[in-house]
């Protein structure tokens, strides 16, 4: 599908269903950002795909999402199922949920990790083989810490809105150029936590971003800022 100059391309590779956004007529051979999805949303949210587009049109960049475990048109296993019932008690009891929505996604950031380098090296044999950038906040940090930790081929990040706790390791391993979004009033990340976490990574290059606003308050001017940073990095 294309509209507005945008190519808009959905794939399956292994079960695991994805989208990429491209210019229009365009071959490979550009800078690639990965999006990751918030939790409770999929690869083609309405944000998402807001900045996927932002990044093809003011960028002529490539943009591609998949589905992270259990969300979108993946399954939910028993565990993910029991797990929704345990917030589900938890919020009815007025109990704070997000530090186990935090540690029970770092723990199984692995399958995702694997989906997300096994997308990586079917992009490049597509003709996109970087640089490339990664664009996460909250679920999209807790993935995507791990994985930029864990994967070469990202060379900057925006990550946010989630805590230092369960991702310490995985961030002091982190020296890429990252900028970071805080919401001052988050009611599901402790402001020392999120600010515990932009200090963990061990980048040079590392900037914070800090507004007030609850947790879904990120406002939208930081979209501009994040296409900026990427720019300047994927692009020198």
């Amino acid at each position: 599908m294309t509209s507005d100059g945008v190519s808009e391309q959905d794939f399956t590779l292994d079960g695991v269903p994805g989208a990429l956004w491209s210019p229009a007529g365009a071959a490979g051979g550009r800078p690639l950002v990965l999006l990751g999805h918030g939790g409770g949303q999929h690869k083609k949210g309405p944000g998402l795909v807001a900045r996927a587009r932002r990044l093809v049109t003011d960028l002529g960049f490539a943009a591609a999402a998949i589905d992270m475990p259990g969300f979108g048109d993946r399954p939910k296993s028993e565990q993910d199922q029991r797990f929704l019932a345990e917030i589900a008690e938890l919020r009815a009891a007025g109990e704070p949920v997000g530090a186990r929505i935090a540690s029970y996604q770092v723990a199984r950031a692995g399958q995702a990790i694997a989906d997300w380098q096994a997308t990586l090296d079917a992009l490049a044999g597509l003709g996109y083989p970087g640089p490339t950038g990664y664009w996460g906040v909250s679920l999209g940090t807790l993935i995507g810490v791990p994985l930029a930790a864990a994967e070469p081929r990202i060379s900057a990040a925006v990550f946010g809105l989630a805590p230092h706790g369960p991702l310490a390791e995985a961030a002091a391993r982190i020296t890429i150029p990252v900028e970071f979004l805080l919401q001052w009033d988050d009611e599901l990340v402790p402001r020392a936590d999120g600010l515990a976490l932009f200090g963990a990574f061990a980048s040079a290059d590392k900037t914070l971003h800090a507004n007030p606003g609850r947790h879904a308050d990120v406002p939208a001017f930081e979209l501009d800022s994040s296409v900026r940073f990427l720019a300047r990095h994927l692009t020198g």
